[in-house]
């Protein structure tokens, strides 16, 4: 458990690091995008070898049918992580569509996962994109819409968001964690 804390506590910094400390982050230019990227990838291999060395520390039992949920809400997850850079409609109507992705994510793992692993992981990335969020918001003030992109930008961001489920739910299946059983234990 230790690892899991130590991977979500490192991404949480390293993304916090530019809006809580701007003064030391901004003389570092490309350098400080180079150094959050390595801390990304170091949180993440903690956070993976942290949550799949956990105990088993049950919760609350998820609700029948909820895979089905998860499911549709991962793929919206998906659709909204690419929706900012593909700029499209949605990214003209959606402020932070990443962090969105992010918060649809992990709440579509808390509805299926209801163990103290889950809760650290996908709850505290979950709280992590909110406050991201409003530390942007505050930072940043309000947000000049950009003009609509063609929807067409959005359809390929959807088949893309397609492509990425498949390889995405190939690796889940591969490590024992079926995404089409519906209903988990």
């Amino acid at each position: 458990m230790g690892l899991l804390i130590a991977g979500v506590a490192l991404w949480v910094a390293a993304h916090f690091f530019k809006r809580l400390l701007p003064g030391v982050r901004a003389p570092m230019g490309n350098a400080g995008r180079g150094l959050v990227a390595l801390a990304s990838v170091a949180a993440i291999v903690l956070m993976v070898i942290g949550y799949r060395s956990a105990d088993t520390i049950p919760v609350y039992m998820p609700l029948p049918g909820m895979g089905h949920a998860n499911n549709l809400l991962m793929l919206v997850a998906l659709f909204m992580f690419g929706a900012g850079s593909s700029r499209g409609w949605v990214a003209a109507k959606v402020r932070h569509p990443m962090l969105w992705g992010m918060v649809i994510w992990a709440g579509a793992h808390l509805l299926v996962n209801g163990d103290v692993a889950s809760l650290i992981l996908f709850g505290g990335l979950g709280l992590w994109a909110l406050v991201q969020m409003v530390l942007i918001n505050r930072g940043e003030g309000a947000w000049d819409r950009p003009e609509p992109g063609p929807f067409s930008k959005d359809i390929k961001n959807f088949a893309i968001a397609l492509v990425l489920y498949a390889l995405i739910t190939g690796v889940h299946i591969w490590l024992g964690y079926s995404p089409f059983r519906g209903t988990y234990p």
